[in-house]
């Protein structure tokens, strides 16, 4: 029997010891790759007419990839925190057994006198015996520890959720970069690809009469450069502008390759000035920044620890009380009630907790320094924000007004090449500078937009009303981000 167990063990020892790691198949790499590739678009709703500002907003925030990951963070900590409640209770286990051999039990008794034996072999224990108890017990050092520790869970959670906000924020700020300069790619890439044939084919006429000895030769070189100089630059602009649409795509996680729409609005708001001292706009940071309320759960964290360290030293008082039942016949009582109560105390803790101590209040206090750093980068953020704006909307009036003017030239070489009075090279030129002019006012737009969405991003404000879930559909959704964005521009308060 023994040797039969030995060898039972030894093969268990040699199954557990045999374990490697398997390699994925290129056949379950490829099914992988598939899987993946239908489930980035999955569940989405169908795109059905040109997508605004809002809707753009709206797809991003439900679909968004990175922006569901957050979600998902704040949620697992949640649940962690949820579950933590249950280590304030008591404990109660259950306990069941079953013992068995194949004779009696049974012992003598020798007397410490005579040393003669004093009894005749005899037992107490059936062969078989079932015993079964159930057992309550509280430990009031591990409820206050656990308590303690339940409060940092939720503080994590609170952790989370901040910067599920911060994730959003910053969704809603690339959502509004990338969405103007898809607009003016929409814009202006027909007007594009129309004025590289069009240069294309001077370039041609060009070099042919170069080539015959028709022409002059430096001239003609030159205007080729120019025309060669006018196509890179379109090529440029087009590379520039074809980003745009599919960055866009991306962060409303739309699956690659979908073609797309955007509404382009008709009027576009001026831009306002701002009307909040830097002063004020400080304060409102500091108060609404996801980094500074995040700093703020990780110093409670930190004291915590400090009050967790200080329990963890004092004795243990535990208290216990239980129902017995036992299916021995030779016992008198075969079901009873079981208390009482056990005092511990670690001694080796005492002399360890000046140290941990002195760590926990370290910890505490780069918490608070880092507290301060944040609040430093805010205070930045506030004040590169608000020169940023400032800046960009003196250079969009500026270009918007280089664009009036280059639109009064293009119409004044329009005509003159109609009467023959302007050279084809010139009016290719100027149809270059209006289009390079208002793609430097639509950059100079797309900029303003995105420096006044910044504006928000660093006063801490939410993207969306308090109304709003993540579960509704992306029209309810557009519709809600619409009214708030719409109230929010007029002004912008930073």
């Amino acid at each position: 029997m023994q040797k039969l167990l030995l060898a039972g063990a030894c093969a268990f020892i040699l199954v557990g010891c045999s374990n490697t790691p398997l390699l994925l198949t290129d056949q379950e790499n490829a099914n992988r790759a598939v899987e993946l590739r239908q489930a980035l678009g999955a569940d989405q709703e169908p795109i059905t007419e040109a997508i605004s500002l809002y809707e753009a907003m709206a797809r991003a925030l439900k679909y968004n990839l990175d922006h569901r990951v957050s979600m998902m963070e704040y949620d697992l900590a949640r649940r962690d925190y949820d579950l933590s409640k249950f280590d304030l209770l008591p404990q109660l286990v259950a306990n069941g057994g079953y013992f068995g051999r194949n004779n009696d039990p049974g012992a003598s008794s020798l007397s410490l006198l005579s040393g003669r034996q004093s009894l005749e072999p005899s037992t107490s224990t059936q062969r078989n015996v079932f015993n079964a108890d159930l057992t309550a017990s509280w430990n009031i050092l591990d409820f206050g520890i656990s308590k303690i520790r339940a409060e940092q869970l939720g503080d994590e959670s609170l952790i989370y959720q901040e910067r599920r906000r911060k994730a959003i924020i910053q969704l809603m700020e690339d959502v509004h970069r990338a969405y103007w300069r898809a607009t003016s790619s929409q814009r202006l890439s027909q007007r594009l690809e129309a004025l590289e044939h069009d240069v294309r084919q001077a370039f041609a006429s060009s070099r042919s009469l170069y080539l015959e000895r028709k022409t002059a030769p430096m001239p003609a070189l030159a205007y080729q450069r120019e025309l060669n100089d006018i196509t890179a630059q379109t090529q440029q602009m087009q590379r520039e502008f074809g980003m745009a649409k599919i960055e866009l795509a991306a962060l409303m996680n739309l699956p690659a390759g979908t073609q797309y729409r955007l509404e382009i609005p008709n009027n576009v708001p001026a831009p306002n000035k701002i009307i909040m001292s830097f002063d004020e706009m400080v304060n409102l940071a500091l108060t609404n920044r996801p980094e500074i309320r995040e700093s703020s759960y990780a110093i409670r964290i930190g004291r915590g620890e400090v009050k967790k360290v200080l329990l963890e030293a004092l004795p243990s008082l535990q208290a216990y009380g239980g129902l017995d039942v036992n299916s021995n016949s030779f016992l008198f009582n075969q079901d009873w009630v079981s208390y009482g109560a056990r005092a511990s105390w670690n001694l080796l803790k005492v002399f360890e907790t000046p140290k941990r101590k002195r760590r926990a209040k370290a910890k505490l206090a780069l918490e608070k320094e880092k507290a301060l750093a944040a609040a430093l980068a805010v205070v930045t953020q506030v004040s590169i924000a608000r020169a940023r704006y400032s800046a960009l909307m003196t250079e969009y009036q500026t270009a918007s007004e280089g664009t009036v003017v280059q639109g009064d030239i293009m119409q004044q070489i329009a005509a003159l090449a109609q009467a023959k009075s302007a050279s084809q090279q010139t009016l290719v030129r100027e149809q270059m500078n209006t289009i390079i002019s208002e793609a430097r006012r639509d950059a100079a737009h797309a900029e303003l937009q995105e420096a006044s969405a910044n504006i928000y991003s660093a006063l801490g404000y939410d993207p969306y009303g308090a109304n709003i879930t993540g579960q509704e559909d992306v029209k309810t959704l557009s519709k809600s981000l619409r009214i708030l964005w719409v109230a929010r521009s007029a002004p912008p308060p930073g």
